[in-house]
C-alpha cells in the first residue's frame, strides 16, 4: 500500500477545490503547485495577494497563471482563515488547508458557531503511514489534537479514523487500542478504555470495523509477537489503526516512524464538515502533498 496511490486516486475525482488559509508560505505553495501539475485539484488561495504572487512568480512560474489557482486578498491571517472556512461552509471548496497561520487561529475559525465547520463530533488527527517492510497502511490516531481523551472521545476518534481508512480502500479496518500491556489492569486506564471500546464495537456502538484490545504495540503490528504471547484475535498482528491513549504516545510514535523507520506520511484533521490539512512547517513538501491527496480522497 503506497501513498503515491492516494495521489493517483485523488486525480480521479473531478471538481476538487481546496481552500488555503494564509497561503503566503513557500512550503505550502510548493505542495499546491505540485498538486496543480498533477491535476489533483483547484485552489482558492486566501491571504496577502502580493506576497502570494511573489512566491509563485519566484518559485513556481509555470503554474502562477494557472486557471486552477484563484487568489483572494485578505488583510490578516485571521481574515484569511475566516474566508477560507466560509468558502468550505458554502461548498465552494471541499477541503480546508492551513497555510502560514497559527493552528489556534485556523481552529478558532473552524469552530466558529456562525460560519464554522462544527459537527458536534470530536476533531481528531489521523495520520496514514507507509512504513517500509509493511504491506498495509499504518494509521495512527490521535497524535496532535486530543491530549488525554476519555472513553467517549476515544470512541469518536476511532470512528473518525475508520472513516478515513474506508476512504482510502480499507474495507473493514482493524483497530487496536494501544496500551503498555495486553491484559486488563484496573490500575491502567488505557487498558480499561480498550476493553470498553472492544465491547462497544461488539455491541454495534462502533460500526464498520473490528476493535480488539488492549494490545501492546508489538502484538498489534507483529503476528509473530502475538503468536509468542498466545494472543488469538482478528486484530492482533494485523492492525490497520493504532488508537493511542494519549497525545504523548501518539506524538512519539508518529515522529519515531518518520525519523527512525523513515516512513512516509499524510495526515488530516477529521470530524469537521470537511477534512482539514493541518501540516507543520517541519513536514516535507512530499508529506504535504500526501496530506492533500488524503484529504481529497476522504472528502469524497
Amino acid at each position: 500500500m503506497k501513498l503515491d496511490s492516494l495521489i493517483q486516486k485523488a486525480t480521479q475525482y473531478e471538481g476538487n477545490t481546496v481552500a488555503v488559509a494564509a497561503a503566503e508560505d513557500e512550503e505550502v505553495l510548493e505542495a499546491v503547485a505540485e498538486a496543480v501539475k498533477r491535476k489533483m485539484a483547484s485552489f482558492l488561495l486566501f491571504g496577502d495577494k502580493e506576497n502570494i504572487l511573489q512566491i509563485l512568480d519566484a518559485h513556481h512560474a509555470d503554474v502562477a497563471n494557472s486557471d486552477k489557482l484563484t487568489i483572494i486578498h485578505a488583510e490578516s491571517p485571521a481574515l484569511a482563515a475566516e474566508l477560507a472556512v466560509k468558502s468550505v461552509k458554502e461548498k465552494k471548496a471541499s477541503v480546508l488547508m492551513k497555510g502560514n497561520i497559527p493552528t489556534a487561529v485556523i481552529l478558532k475559525a473552524v469552530l466558529n458557531k456562525e460560519y464554522g465547520l462544527r459537527t458536534g463530533n470530536v476533531l481528531s488527527h489521523v495520520a496514514v503511514f507507509e512504513v517500509p517492510g509493511f504491506d498495509r497502511y499504518t494509521i495512527v490516531t490521535d497524535a496532535a489534537m486530543n491530549i488525554e481523551p476519555d472513553l467517549n472521545q476515544k470512541a469518536q476518534i476511532t470512528k473518525n479514523a475508520v472513516g478515513i481508512a474506508k476512504s482510502i480502500g480499507v474495507a473493514t479496518p482493524k483497530v487496536a487500542p494501544i496500551a503498555a500491556v495486553e491484559v486488563v489492569n484496573p490500575a491502567m486506564q488505557a487498558t480499561l478504555d480498550a476493553a470498553a471500546l472492544t465491547q462497544m464495537n461488539q455491541r454495534g456502538q462502533i460500526k464498520g470495523c473490528i476493535v480488539d484490545g488492549p494490545l501492546a504495540l508489538d502484538n498489534a503490528v507483529s503476528a509473530l509477537a502475538a503468536e509468542h504471547k498466545g494472543i488469538k484475535s482478528e486484530v492482533a498482528g494485523q492492525a490497520d489503526i493504532l488508537l493511542v491513549p494519549t497525545i504523548e504516545v501518539g506524538n512519539t510514535l508518529y515522529k519515531s516512524l518518520i525519523y527512525f523507520a523513515k516512513a512516509k506520511v499524510g495526515a488530516v484533521i477529521a470530524g469537521a464538515k470537511a477534512p482539514i490539512v493541518l501540516t507543520s512547517r517541519a513536514d516535507s513538501a512530499e508529506s504535504k502533498l500526501y496530506s492533500l491527496a488524503l484529504a481529497i480522497c476522504s472528502a469524497k
